[in-house]
């Protein structure tokens, strides 16, 4: 016969076992997936603000990269993007005024540096004076109508009045990803690059792009309205302003504004 004292204490350890399991239940179902459309440039930092932002906040920022306007074109088209980390202001002031974007969630979240790179030591001097040799065949940029770094790259280039004698010599990356790729393979001698790229790489030779040569490259995020509703997605944003967050960005090499 059971007593009523252990009966109490039956009754006790079965609803701290319910408790329990439904903890451990709810537990998954507070953390959510954000779908994050990310500008090739900021892959690795992106990576790495994605784990911190998980290990935080229990969200997972599932990120995609490429060229700021291929994004674009995908996001007009109904890509099912939550947030946008692009290269540029132009597209996300686009995305606002078009309807796409969650207005008053835009800001600049780094400003990107053009570099100069080539794989072969000795080759780009400090000054980029290489630009005007005949020391190499093949010079890389990315697409400049779909990346801001490939826009910056023919800016600079103008501003040289390089452009126009180098132009036989140019080969196009559809992303800055793709123009580093033509670099590090050798299949250009060198090109434009974002600092992002290499500031890791050992050996070498790069020129950091004075800035006065090409617009600032302000790289805004914004939530797209397709994630208005999604509590990681906005996680995910203000994430990207935190301490954790900017310390990373800065390592690779970007300025932040306040």
């Amino acid at each position: 016969m059971i007593t009523g004292r252990f009966k109490f204490v039956g009754l006790a350890l079965f609803g701290g076992a319910l408790a329990l399991f439904a903890s451990l239940g709810a537990a998954p179902a507070l953390a959510a997936d954000t779908q994050v459309a990310v500008a090739a440039n900021f892959t690795e930092p992106a990576k790495e603000i994605a784990a911190a932002f998980k290990a935080k906040t229990g969200h997972t920022a599932v990120l995609s990269f490429g060229a700021s306007g291929q994004f674009y074109t995908q996001m007009a088209h109904g890509a099912p993007y939550e947030v946008f980390l692009s290269a540029d202001a132009e597209r996300p002031r686009k995305a606002e005024q078009e309807g796409l974007a969650v207005a008053g969630t835009r800001y600049t979240y780094a400003v990107g540096r053009l570099v100069l790179y080539s794989k072969t030591p000795g080759l780009v001097d400090a000054k980029g004076a290489v630009l005007g040799s005949d020391r190499f065949v093949k010079l890389a940029i990315a697409d400049p109508a779909a990346a801001p770094y490939g826009r910056a790259a023919v800016e600079t280039l103008r501003k040289l009045k390089l452009y126009d004698a180098l132009a036989p010599r140019i080969v196009t990356g559809s992303s800055i990803a793709q123009t580093y790729q033509y670099v590090a393979t050798g299949n250009a001698e060198l090109g434009f690059v974002a600092l992002s790229q290499v500031i890791g790489e050992p050996g070498g030779s790069r020129w950091l792009t004075p800035a006065t040569l090409h617009a600032p490259i302000a790289q805004q995020a914004v939530l797209l309205k397709t994630g208005e509703k999604n509590p990681a997605a906005r996680a995910f944003l203000t994430f990207l302003r935190s301490p954790a967050a900017v310390t990373i960005i800065k390592r690779y090499g970007y300025e932040v504004r306040p």
